[in-house]
């Protein structure tokens, strides 16, 4: 049988980064002693509390249906880190609760794109934002940045890309792959630009909230600009914070008028977000948050150590990311290099297969973030697996010959 498939889907690729991580997986299953430094995710386990509240949950028989956008209780408590953390004021109605944060922006993207709207995405992006907006019939329109100015979005790149089917901007911060954190004077200065107008919102996508280096402190467009909070879209989660990739719950806060169309698509999309995994989110923004400093301190330990294996090596350099767990390579120098076996590598997805083949890193090639020639490499593994890895990567590089 042959089957017709849709337009929308010669559009949309697979992620990237789970093609990369499932190609590592397959190696390993053949015998082949990989590293897998593709998949953004924490390597901490779920903290005990929230297991328990998970198990205790079950217990109670809370394994049904709840509401579609998450129950009351969840809500609540989401409400509740918003104030605690940002100091921002959300009623229950204006939360979301959704199968983990990209079902949430899916959600709102679905909800509010017509054939051609646009959405202004700055680059290197996280690898769905693109696809979910085509998904959407949308236009992505990409912006691209520079480590010269940190990866950061300027104001009049912003000004000079709106249009006035501009329908979305997306912003990520800490950034997924870079690591860039925008300060609350810079997203200021965003949002003076966006004042003027008024079609456009704005989606804040904060999952690596609590990963921050260097002193750096966190800031949201809510925060910034609380003139523009009938138009801001806030997304978080606990994948990442609270190591719960697994869980799937994210959740976004945002305009009465916006949640109640994401709980429309959501109603016949999915239905509700696990039971027991919103027992488990609950305990996670309530309770301790004291091992998030020994975890923060930990990522940056390893942030150290590759940023530094990384630029001792020929070829490669590596941006100091303030925020996230992923370091960010410029690999341009390697671009046309030869291998041993005489194969020329012509692009950072050839550089990206030759580590993974002969030093047996699964790494994800810049091109899936927009941004290239580069590599984005995941630092959510022990030190000991890090050294490991950027030996490795540090003899499959001195191993080519340089153009």
């Amino acid at each position: 049988m042959n089957i017709s498939f849709s337009d929308r889907l010669a559009k949309v690729k697979p992620s990237p980064t789970l093609v990369m991580t499932k190609a590592a997986i397959e190696l390993k299953a053949c015998g082949h002693d990989v590293i897998s430094l593709a998949a953004g995710e924490p390597d901490f386990d779920t903290p005990e509390p929230i297991c328990r509240a998970a198990c205790e949950a079950i217990a109670r028989g809370e394994t049904r249906y709840t509401s579609v956008d998450g129950t009351h209780r969840l809500k609540c408590a989401v409400a509740h880190k918003f104030k605690r953390d940002n100091g921002l004021s959300f009623s229950a109605e204006q939360i979301t609760i959704g199968a983990g944060g990209k079902q949430v922006i899916a959600n709102a993207l679905l909800a509010t794109l017509s054939a051609g709207d646009e959405v202004i995405i700055p680059a290197p992006y996280w690898v769905s934002y693109p696809d979910i907006v085509l998904m959407g019939e949308g236009v992505p329109v990409i912006i691209e940045t520079k480590a010269e100015s940190g990866f950061k979005m300027r104001p009049a790149d912003l000004l000079a890309s709106l249009t006035p089917r501009t329908k979305w901007l997306i912003l990520n911060s800490p950034s997924n792959p870079t690591g860039a954190v925008y300060s609350r004077s810079e997203l200021r200065d965003l949002a003076d630009v966006l004042i003027a107008h008024p079609h456009v919102m704005i989606l804040s996508d904060d999952m690596y909230e609590t990963i921050l280096f260097d002193g750096a402190t966190f800031a949201t467009m809510a925060q910034a600009a609380p003139e523009l909070s009938d138009r801001i879209l806030t997304i978080n989660g606990v994948s990442k914070t609270y190591n719960m990739t697994g869980w799937r719950i994210g959740y976004g806060a945002g305009p009465v008028s916006l949640i109640e169309k994401i709980l429309v698509i959501q109603s016949q999309l999915s239905g509700n977000p696990c039971s027991v995994s919103q027992a488990a989110a609950v305990e996670a923004l309530e309770g301790s948050q004291d091992f998030l400093a020994v975890q923060r301190a930990a990522y940056q330990e390893r942030r150290d150590l590759v940023v530094a294996a990384i630029n001792r090596m020929d070829g490669l350099v590596c941006f100091k990311p303030q925020g996230a767990f992923y370091a960010f390579v410029d690999c341009a120098g390697l671009i046309g290099a030869q291998t041993p076996e005489g194969r020329i590598l012509p692009s950072d997805e050839d550089i990206a297969l030759y580590l993974l083949e002969k030093g047996g890193v699964a790494v994800v090639h810049g091109a899936a973030f927009g941004c290239s020639p580069s590599l984005r490499l995941a630092f959510a593994a022990s030190k000991e697996v890090l050294h490991e890895a950027c030996a490795r990567i540090g003899k499959a590089v001195a191993a080519l010959r340089l153009p």
